[in-house]
């Protein structure tokens, strides 16, 4: 679906209320509605390359380091997804469109084979835009039909897959958006993906979301899409806390700053002060400093720093000083879940990602997905952190309550943002 780049992001950022993302019907519905899922693939598909669209074969192809990808690799992948795992086991007859390219397009599903190192992505200037192009065309052909034609037994094996494939490159939709943005900031004329683009002013909000401790339960309640690791639901003890009703802002950030708080390594995890050093930090993510005024790279180019919108491009590391520099805490995820819950946390969700102090781990009782979809999200779970909510980059409607985002504590790419809390209030 091409647009214009004045158009690409015209329906604005994701809403922060929630809501089903396609919205397909639910994968138990009887009879299946083939139409409506056939619906919800077109939807998916058509936004990822509404997301492409105002990016030339050359922006489309450059990965500025090894955490993000090029444009036209998510574009590949997110096909490879669906043609790997749905089309190839369960489309009779189907013939796969090259199969070169699953040694290209395969990210980190090492039960499906052999793939291009990640780093490298970059390298692949073959398949060209165009050929990609062909390419989506071919499955998104043959995975309409398999929704039109299979019987309904066959279906019941299908929908499964196919929603975790929509909630999948809704993923990458995400990344397509960060990762140029961070190809962008390496460049010197400062290009915008789409000039028309504003980050939404932040919803008035003031106090905390008081949580008087005790036994509650978080994780996936049972109805609708889940990703495996926001199973089983459990138990959780939390302790008597306050959770900040409010991001924290621009603004707020300028004073930790203007405290030395990049200088003063007790505000500092040991890992964290060395990455900061080593890095070089002063400031967020992509924040330059031009005479006395800070100046940041959007998706809208370079722009002073607004200090109302809550800060963002940082990294777990940036955001737990600043939680010691404040004196509070980060929420855990636990603490993050119950005060969503109860609706009492403004922008939970649509405008950046929020830092726990909950590593990623496993729930009680977790286990991962049979066979290779079962590396989705279990083998990640080491070394990194939980971030909760949705972004300004998420594809609407693809936030839930639930929803357990990870990232390395050092990485800062992405629109990562923080509330606060305080224990025994």
């Amino acid at each position: 679906m091409a647009v214009t780049s004045a158009a690409v992001l015209a329906a604005g950022p994701a809403p922060r209320e929630l809501r089903p993302a396609f919205p397909p019907p639910p994968v138990t519905a009887r009879p299946i509605d083939r139409d409506a899922w056939i619906a919800a693939f077109r939807h998916v598909r058509a936004e990822t390359e509404r997301r492409a669209a105002p990016l030339s074969p050359e922006d489309q192809q450059v990965q500025s380091m090894a955490d993000a990808s090029p444009t036209k690799w998510h574009r590949a992948h997110t096909t490879w997804f669906f043609e790997q795992f749905l089309l190839r086991d369960h489309r009779p007859g189907y013939r796969i469109f090259d199969e070169r390219l699953h040694y290209l397009f395969n990210s980190y599903y090492v039960a499906a084979g052999p793939r291009q190192p990640r780093i490298s992505r970059g390298l692949i200037t073959r398949p060209t835009a165009a050929e990609t192009a062909a390419y989506r065309a071919y499955v998104d052909e043959a995975v309409e039909s398999l929704l039109a034609e299979a019987p309904p037994e066959g279906l019941e094996a299908v929908l499964p897959i196919l929603e975790i494939g929509l909630y999948h490159e809704q993923q990458h939709q995400e990344l397509i958006l960060t990762d140029i943005l961070h190809a962008f900031a390496q460049n010197p004329l400062a290009p915008a993906y789409d000039a028309a683009w504003r980050f939404p002013a932040p919803q008035p909000a003031e106090g905390g979301v008081v949580l008087p401790g005790g036994i509650d339960r978080i994780g996936h309640a049972g109805e609708g899409f889940s990703f495996d690791n926001e199973s089983p639901r459990h138990d959780v003890l939390i302790l008597p806390c306050r959770v900040e009703r409010a991001l924290v802002t621009n603004a707020e950030w300028l004073s930790f700053m203007a405290d030395g708080g990049y200088a003063r390594p007790e505000l500092w995890l040991s890992d964290g002060w060395i990455a900061a050093q080593t890095e070089g930090w002063e400031a967020p993510g992509y924040w330059r400093r031009e005479g006395a005024a800070w100046l940041t790279m959007t998706l809208a180019g370079l722009k002073p720093v607004d200090p109302d919108l809550p800060v963002t491009l940082i990294s777990y590391y940036e955001a737990d000083a600043y939680a010691r520099w404040a004196g509070r805490d980060l929420p855990t995820e636990a603490e993050w879940e119950v005060a969503a819950r109860e609706g009492g946390l403004a922008d939970a969700f649509g405008l950046v990602w929020q830092w726990t102090r909950s590593a990623y781990s496993a729930y009680p009782g977790y286990r991962p997905l049979p066979g290779a979809l079962g590396e989705y999200n279990g083998k990640f779970m080491s070394n990194q952190f939980v971030l909760r909510g949705s972004s300004v980059a998420t594809p609407a409607g693809h936030a839930r309550l639930p929803y357990r985002n990870f990232f390395y504590p050092q990485q800062r790419w992405q629109f990562t943002g923080l509330r606060l809390a305080q224990a025994g209030a």
